[in-house]
């Protein structure tokens, strides 16, 4: 693999070769992998580079179903359309239940910060800002099939999301299990969506371009992840926090 595609010599001649290239790409590309998430469940970071994660987080979590209602407007297929609605409502709630952004202002709130100002995003990092945009961005512009298949990094979800609650809970006396609501939930959310999107892609992509095609849509939804705590870790771990850009308390 190149940094971004799945690169030559690769053989994706059948559905099956193509589930086995995806799970490759997420054993050596997933943002589990990242020095920042290392430091973050092993409870190596203070409480303001914990409240900078979460805050640069919400920014994608609250545009998740942004991405997900341009996903549904690529398909003419009513069936891929009522499939994919429920991911919004996970996200942004329905009448009578919270959804996912309402779960993480929880946790974010839990840590202190003041709800408006997370809402806002004005202290996000911009590289948060314009790695978030390209993904919604990439759903909007490239074909269908791809739009799918960047969504397929949910097949790694689950063991990150369980690390993080053990990880979390342990580490930090400022972490409670009503605060990390939102990965509770998604350890059975998310599951449910990859299964539904690695059959998808299974099924529709059917030449071994399209398979590639899938493939590097993976790799640069792994790197939209990647990018984001690449930001955190140089603004809040090494100290250099861009202009205008949230500023933990001192101590």
């Amino acid at each position: 693999m190149t940094a971004l595609s799945i690169g030559r010599g690769v053989s994706l001649n059948s559905a099956s070769e193509l589930e086995d290239a995806l799970r490759q790409i997420g054993a050596v590309r997933y943002h589990n992998l990242h020095p920042f998430h290392k430091l973050l469940h092993g409870g190596k970071l203070n409480k303001g580079q914990v409240q900078a994660w979460a805050l640069n987080r919400y920014y994608y979590q609250s545009t998740i179903p942004i991405k997900d209602a341009v996903v549904i407007s690529r398909f003419r297929d009513r069936a891929t359309r009522v499939e994919w609605r429920h991911r919004i409502a996970d996200h942004d709630g329905d009448s009578g239940s919270e959804g996912g952004i309402e779960r993480w202002l929880k946790l974010t709130d839990g840590l202190g910060l003041d709800r408006a100002y997370v809402e806002s995003t004005e202290g996000i990092l911009p590289a948060t800002r314009f790695a978030v945009e390209a993904y919604v961005h990439f759903c909007r512009d490239r074909t269908p099939l791809e739009a799918i298949a960047s969504s397929l990094t949910e097949l790694f979800a689950p063991n990150l999301h369980e690390e993080r609650i053990s990880g979390m809970l342990q580490h930090y006396d400022f972490v409670n299990p009503d605060i990390m609501a939102y990965f509770k939930r998604r350890l059975q959310q998310a599951p449910r969506d990859a299964n539904f999107a690695l059959q998808y892609v299974k099924e529709h992509a059917r030449t071994p371009e399209q398979r590639e095609a899938v493939c590097n849509a993976l790799i640069f939804k792994t790197n939209v992840l990647w990018v984001q705590l690449d930001a955190l870790y140089h603004a809040y771990f090494d100290g250099h926090i861009p202009p205008g850009a949230f500023v933990p308390k001192a101590g």
